[in-house]
Order: structure tokens, then C-alpha cells, then sequence
């Protein structure tokens, strides 16, 4: 949702639709080079890379977005447009972050320009891309979420009986994407212009430190890379589809239309593919009919899309006797009165990972007990339990996880905090946990308990929750809540100097009363967009009480607070303002002995 605001405030949304319902028709595109260059693409693009918490990392001519700042909105046009003119990728940053099971993951991190300049691109292509892929693959798509992938395989098994699950492993698929292979994929989706597909191939060769030109793979860590992979692996989707799900018939049984009946006196197999990124399943209905399926796909994947399998780390799973693992949930079937119903948990893989963590921020906050430890503490517990909640053996296995790590967090604690019961505890920590567990309060946080969290309906994904078109957009504004969980989790990651206990936790219980909501527009706010105002200012006798706070968007603050007359208008131009906003706005900017607007402008 946040995006599509970045869209509307940048003129593009009409653009995204057009090429997405252009590409529903099969219509090639072979001049979208000059949609990629247009200003109002390439500041959507430098918007949206700013506001990555991952533009602030140095590629390897040492720039982050913070070099780019003091351009003006030309001169940041003018820069990328000419770099394209004559496109030559800049050295990609190696580095190499740590994977759950110890080994580590290569991430390539190109230059800040490269990064702006793929997103610009990313932009264009994706509506085109998006109006060819599964309806079924989950990862590195708008909207779509792991979660979406574990409902799916869910009602899946509860619904249609389907218990034979194929875990597919695709060895190293990241750094053995076929460079021509994708290119010709590009171009079988109507990307026919010759100029992007020159400088997506130069992207794809960019030199990486340390080790040279690769000669295929898409690297881990570009802004293209995910989109470039879903396209490669929906060729896997639609094969997979086809075979069953999606194929056409007119085939009757018993003198009547029946699609499956009549299927299953072909020797097609059944079966359905759920996709997150790279990491898929395939369901079917027997033993015989997975193992063919099994086959079947290790063998496309070596002869169409040039992919080798892991044979470790790929099988056929039986959910009525083993659990099947996906994306840091373990799936199984187990009986449910007359029928078997589909039961989820958390892998020992990431539960391991869960304790570790918790013990390193433990550990810190035995080390330096601050308030910021304390936060950073609790938005990692909030942000697991926002992650595993659907699963539904979260309490349990979250039970668990507190009753293995209680010694060694009391030990470490009790020497700065104290152990007690919540009493009456702050909004925000009432929202999300009602039991009353004994937790530790540090530095006047209380910490949120580890072991209180209850499972949350896992919902199917809505098939029109679209963003590249008019009525998806509806739903999505009218229907989709944000999810202020998420949102206050990263919130409690903010690090804001000087400021007392009392704000840092008034910040976060007035967000969470307000539902995120700006207290002037109403319009819900993203934590990136999140200012806290003082009502009364400090420096005119105002505290850091919960009623002296206000919620309000980034820019409306600053209008507040402005006091240029062209500044003020510059901000007042994004907003859509009536009678009464501008009213509240005059309010605040009279508490804090600020002239009226009216009289500035």
C-alpha cells in the first residue's frame, strides 16, 4: 500500500496499468526504454531506493543515497539518464552473510547509481511480468507472502486430500541462472526492446569483486535479481500447471462435464505446485504419482532451464507419517475425526536460529542494559511471533522455546531488571499480550514473554488483490489491513538520541491506539513515515506524556513546524487537505507559538 502511493505522488499508476493490461493482451513492447528514462520513473525509483533500509550500504565506489541527497530532482534525472545513455555496470560489492545451518550466502550489492538504475527497470518490467506469472507463486511478488504459501498448501491437503508432498531442492539456482535462457525468456513475454534487453544482459555481467564476470547466475542482493528469477521459474509454473490444474478438456464422464473425473482416466498426474522464490512443492494425491512428478521435474529443470537438483535434499513426503519443511514451518496430516487436516509448526532449523538470536539479545542487554537494548529486544520478539503466528502449533512451540531459554534469561537478567508481573502495563504491550506471565522489566521496558502468542487464521490468498489494476487497487485501499504489528516492530528499532524511557514508550502506545493513523489526514503510516510531535512543546513546559504526543506523517510535522512560505507550499502540495485538517494544523502550529499559515502564504 505504501508503494502505491509512491506511484499516484509520481504520476505512474496509470502507466503500471496500462502495461500490465497491454501485456494480458499479448501485446509486445518494444519501446519501453523511453518509459524507463521518463523523469517520473526515475524519481519513483530513487524514492523508493531511499526509502530501503539498504541504501545505506556502500557498493564498491563506497556511495550510499546519503551522496545523493543534495541533488536536486533534475540533476539526479539528468545523472541516471546519462548513465544509461552508454550503460556500463560499476564492480558489484561480495559479501557474504550467515545462513541458519552455519554455511554462508554470497550477496552481490552493486553501486548506488546501478541500484537505482535496476529498480528503474524492475518498475517497468514487473506490471508486464506480473500479468504472465502463476497465479500460485508467493515470493518477491506485490502483495503476496509467505504466508499466502502456506495457506495455499494448507487448504491444499484439508480440502482436496492431497497428502504426497515433492520437496524439490534446486542446487545453487541463484548463481546458475542461464544467462541466454533468460534473455529468450524476456523476450517470450513481449520485452522486445532491444536497448533494455542489451543493458538487463550487462547487468547480468557485471563484474563482481573479487572473482570476475560471471558467465550465469542472477546475484543475490540486486533489485532486479528476484524479478529476473520468477520469470526463469515461471516456465516451471505453467509446465507444472498444465499437466493438470490449468489443462483443457473437453472430455465427459458418464455423458456429463466432470474436469477431474475425466482426468483421472487419462494418465496425466495430479498434481499442484505452490512456489516461493526458488524453494517450491508439488502436491498429489499417491505415492506413485509424486514419484513420478519427482522425475518429471528433475528432469525439466536439467533439459529446459539448463538446473541440477539437490538429491540430499529432495523427496517424496508422506504428511500422514513425516513432516515436510517449507520456508521455516514444518508441515504434516494428521486425523481429524473421519479426515486428516493440515497441521503447521516451526522447523528445528529455525528454532534453533530463534534461541540463538534471543540469547545474543539477551546477552546484550546483560552487557549494556539500556532502553535501546530493551526495544531492539522486544522487536525481535514481536517480529517471530508476527512471522510464525499462523502457524498452528505456534503456542506450543513457542511454550517451548521460553521454558529451554527460562534459566538462562533469568540468570542473565536478574542482575538489571526485575522479574515480575505485568500489572497494568502499557498500551502497546497490551495490545499484543494479555496473559499475565512474569516478564522482566528493564530500564522501565517490560519485555515482552516469549511463550504468549496464539495462532491466527492463515488465509488464502485473494486473487485480485492486483495492484496494476483499478479494482485490485480498490480492494486492496478498502479492505487490506495493515498490519501495525509489523510496523511497531520496526518502530522499536528506531534509534532516536536524547530522547527519555517515557517518549520512546509513549511513541509506541499512542501509534498502537491510533491505529497507525496519522492524527491529521487519517491516513495509515508505515514506520518510515512515522513522526512523534509534542502538542505543547518541551521548551514551552510540554512532558513526554502519553496526551502531549502526537502521531502525524512526516511532512505534515514538518508543516507544522515550517516557517518559510515556500517550503510550506512545496510540502502542502502532496497532501489533499480540507477545512478541518488545516484547522488542526493551525492548532499545533499556534501551541508551538508558530505564525498561522495564512498569514505566510
Amino acid at each position: 500500500m505504501q508503494a502505491l502511493r509512491y506511484w499516484d505522488y509520481y504520476d505512474m499508476t496509470n502507466t503500471f496499468t496500462e502495461l500490465y493490461e497491454n501485456a494480458q493482451k499479448k501485446i509486445c513492447f518494444h519501446n519501453l526504454y523511453d518509459l524507463i528514462t521518463t523523469k517520473q520513473n526515475i524519481l519513483l525509483a530513487y524514492r523508493t531506493i531511499k526509502s530501503n533500509k539498504g541504501s545505506r550500504t556502500p557498493g564498491t565506489d563506497g556511495k550510499t543515497i546519503e551522496d545523493l541527497k543534495t541533488l536536486t530532482e533534475e540533476e539526479i534525472v539528468e545523472q541516471i539518464g546519462c548513465k544509461l545513455s552508454n550503460y556500463q555496470p560499476r564492480k558489484v560489492r561480495r559479501v557474504h552473510i550467515p545462513k541458519p545451518n552455519g554455511k554462508k550466502r554470497p550477496l552481490g550489492i552493486p553501486c548506488i547509481e546501478d541500484r537505482i538504475i535496476q529498480q528503474c527497470f524492475k518498475q517497468i518490467l514487473e506490471p508486464i511480468a506480473e500479468a504472465y506469472f502463476y497465479r500460485h507463486s508467493y515470493g518477491f511478488r506485490p502483495i503476496r507472502s509467505t504466508h499466502n504459501a502456506i495457506a495455499r498448501i494448507q487448504h491444499l491437503v484439508n480440502t482436496a486430500g492431497l497428502h504426497y508432498v515433492v520437496d524439490v531442492d534446486i542446487q545453487g539456482f541463484f548463481d546458475n541462472v542461464n544467462h541466454t535462457l533468460l534473455i529468450k525468456q524476456l523476450w517470450n513475454i513481449g520485452i522486445r526492446d532491444k536497448r533494455v534487453l542489451r543493458i538487463i544482459s550487462k547487468m547480468l555481467k557485471a563484474e563482481i569483486e573479487w572473482e570476475g564476470i560471471p558467465s550465469k547466475g542472477t546475484p543475490q542482493g540486486g533489485i532486479l535479481s528476484p524479478l529476473l528469477s520468477n520469470i526463469v521459474l515461471n516456465d516451471l509454473d505453467q509446465w507444472v500447471s498444465g499437466q493438470w490444474e490449468t489443462f483443457v478438456t473437453n472430455i465427459t464422464y458418464a455423458g456429463k462435464y466432470h474436469r477431474n473425473r475425466a482426468l483421472k482416466k487419462t494418465n496425466l498426474k495430479e498434481g499442484y505446485i505452490v512456489r516461493y522464490a526458488d524453494d517450491f512443492k508439488i502436491l498429489s494425491r499417491d505415492w506413485k504419482t509424486a514419484q513420478k512428478w519427482y522425475h518429471a521435474v528433475r528432469l525439466y529443470l536439467k533439459g529446459r532451464l539448463k538446473l541440477d537438483i539437490s538429491p540430499e535434499k529432495s523427496q517424496v513426503v508422506n504428511l500422514r507419517k513425516r513432516k515436510s519443511e517449507f520456508l521455516g514451518f514444518t508441515i504434516w496430516a494428521e486425523k481429524k475425526g473421519k479426515r486428516r487436516v493440515a497441521y503447521t509448526g516451526i522447523s528445528d532449523k529455525k528454532k534453533k536460529q530463534i534461541k540463538n538470536d534471543a540469547k545474543t539479545r539477551i546477552m546484550a542487554l546483560h552487557k549494556k542494559p539500556i532502553t535501546q537494548n530493551a526495544l531492539l529486544y522486544n522487536s525481535f520478539v514481536l517480529g517471530v511471533h508476527n512471522y510464525f503466528s499462523k502457524a498452528t502449533h505456534v503456542s506450543v512451540e513457542f511454550s517451548r522455546l521460553a521454558y529451554d531459554l527460562k534459566a538462562f534469561t533469568y540468570n542473565r537478567l536478574k542482575s538489571v531488571g526485575k522479574y515480575q508481573h505485568p500489572g497494568i502495563p502499557p498500551p502497546t504491550y497490551k495490545k499484543f499480550y494479555k496473559s499475565n506471565y512474569r516478564t522482566f522489566k528493564v530500564c522501565g521496558v517490560l519485555l515482552f514473554p516469549l511463550r504468549d502468542v496464539k495462532t491466527v487464521n492463515n488465509l488464502n490468498f485473494q486473487q485480485g488483490l492486483n495492484p496494476f489494476t483499478p479494482g485490485g487497487r480498490a480492494i486492496l485501499i478498502k479492505e487490506l489491513n495493515p498490519d501495525i504489528r509489523a510496523e511497531i516492530s520496526k518502530l522499536l528499532k528506531s534509534k532516536i538520541p536524547y530522547r527519555t524511557v517515557e517518549y520512546m514508550d509513549n511513541r509506541l502506545s499512542r501509534y498502537s491506539m491510533r491505529a497507525g493513523k496519522c492524527e491529521i489526514t487519517g491516513v495509515f503510516l508505515f514506520a518510515d513515515e512515522v513522526h512523534c510531535h509534542h502538542y505543547l512543546p518541551l521548551h514551552l513546559g510540554g512532558s513526554d506524556s502519553y496526551s502531549n504526543l502526537r502521531i502525524l506523517h512526516k511532512n505534515i510535522h514538518r508543516i507544522v513546524h515550517a516557517s518559510k512560505p515556500e517550503t510550506i507550499v512545496k510540502l502542502m502540495s502532496k497532501f489533499d487537505f480540507d477545512d478541518t485538517m488545516i484547522q488542526k494544523i493551525e492548532q499545533y502550529r499556534k501551541m508551538s507559538n508558530l505564525e498561522p499559515i495564512d498569514n505566510l502564504i
